[in-house]
C-alpha cells in the first residue's frame, strides 16, 4: 500500500509530459483570405502559372508590360474590349488561344469602376471597390500619388529624331551609366544619371497609361502610349506629374528624377515595340 503515493506521483509526471509534448506540436497552418470580387474569397492568394491576378492600381498596360507582352494580344487573349476595364482579383491569362470578346454586362456590386478611359483613349483601368455610384464612362482620375501639375514645363529645341512617324528627343540630361542589355531583366533599357528633382521629360508625344509603383524594380514608373506599337517607360522617379489618361507633348516635364527602387539616382528609360524592349539609341538622337 506504501506504493500507491509513489505511483501516483509517476502517474502525475506522465501526464504532464503528454500535456508539454501535445502543445509543443507544431501549430496548423492559418489560411488567410481576401474578397475577391470575382468569386467566393481565395485562401493563400497565389497566382498560377500562366495567370496574373489584378490588384488595385494595374492597367492593362501595366500587366502587359511587366510581362513583356503586347497589350493588345493580352487583352485578345482574355477576351476584353475598349475600354480594356479590369478589376482587382480578376485573373488573367498570358498564353493561349484568343477568348470571346466578354459581352459588356454590369461589373461586381464590390467592384465598380473608379477609373475608365476617356472616349477614344483605350486607357486600360483598374477599378478600385467602392460603394458609390459608378463613375462617368468617360471620366479619367488621377493617380492618387501623382500630384499632376496644372502646366508643366515644355521644352523646345535641341536634337530630335524620327522613326516610325514618331519623333524622339532624350528624356533627361545626364550621362549613360549603363547600357541596353537584351537578354538582362534590369537592363532592356538605358540608366541616365542625373541629380534629384532633375527634370524628365517625355522623349516622344503621347497618351498616359500608367503612372504608379506597381511595378517591382521601377519605383515611381510612367508608361507613355506614343502609337498602337510603341510605348516609352521612365522609372526610378522621385515625383510623378502626369496622370493616367493625360495627353503629353514631347519635351514635357512628366516627372522629377529620383533613387526610388534603385541604389542611387537615375532615370530608367525604355522604348518597347508590341511589347518587346528594344535599344533606345536605336530611336535617340546623337549628343
Amino acid at each position: 500500500m506504501r506504493s500507491c503515493p509513489r505511483f501516483c506521483r509517476l502517474l502525475i509526471v506522465a501526464l504532464a509530459v503528454l500535456l508539454l509534448a501535445a502543445c509543443s506540436t507544431e501549430p496548423r497552418v492559418v489560411a488567410v483570405r481576401r474578397f475577391s470580387p470575382y468569386g467566393t474569397p481565395t485562401s493563400r492568394v497565389t497566382e498560377r502559372p500562366g495567370y496574373y491576378r489584378v490588384v488595385a492600381g494595374d492597367t492593362l498596360y501595366s500587366i502587359a508590360f511587366r510581362h513583356q507582352m503586347d497589350y493588345r494580344e493580352l487583352a485578345r487573349i482574355n477576351g476584353i474590349g475598349p475600354p480594356y476595364t479590369i478589376y482587382p482579383g480578376q485573373e488573367l491569362r498570358l498564353h493561349g488561344a484568343p477568348a470571346a470578346l466578354a459581352p459588356i454586362t454590369s461589373p461586381p456590386a464590390a467592384a465598380i469602376p473608379a477609373v475608365v478611359a476617356a472616349p477614344g483613349a483605350a486607357v486600360a483601368a483598374v477599378a478600385a471597390p467602392v460603394s458609390s455610384s459608378v463613375t462617368p464612362a468617360n471620366a479619367v482620375a488621377a493617380s492618387a500619388s501623382a500630384p499632376a501639375r496644372a502646366n508643366t514645363a515644355v521644352i523646345s529645341g535641341g536634337p530630335t529624331r524620327s522613326i516610325d512617324g514618331i519623333v524622339w528627343r532624350w528624356p533627361v540630361h545626364g550621362p549613360v551609366l549603363a547600357g541596353f542589355e537584351a537578354d538582362e531583366p534590369g537592363r532592356q533599357g538605358l540608366d541616365i544619371g542625373g541629380r534629384m528633382g532633375q527634370p524628365v521629360y517625355a522623349a516622344a508625344s503621347g497618351m498616359v497609361v500608367y503612372s504608379g509603383s506597381g511595378l517591382v524594380g521601377y519605383g515611381e514608373l510612367i508608361i507613355i502610349k506614343h502609337s498602337d506599337s510603341y510605348l516609352s517607360a521612365y522609372g526610378h522617379n522621385s515625383v510623378r506629374l502626369v496622370k493616367e489618361g493625360e495627353n503629353v507633348v514631347a519635351g514635357q516635364e512628366i516627372a522629377e528624377m529620383g533613387n526610388s527602387g534603385a541604389p542611387r539616382v537615375e532615370l530608367h528609360f525604355e522604348i518597347r515595340k508590341d511589347g518587346k524592349p528594344l535599344n533606345p539609341l536605336d530611336f535617340l538622337p546623337k549628343r
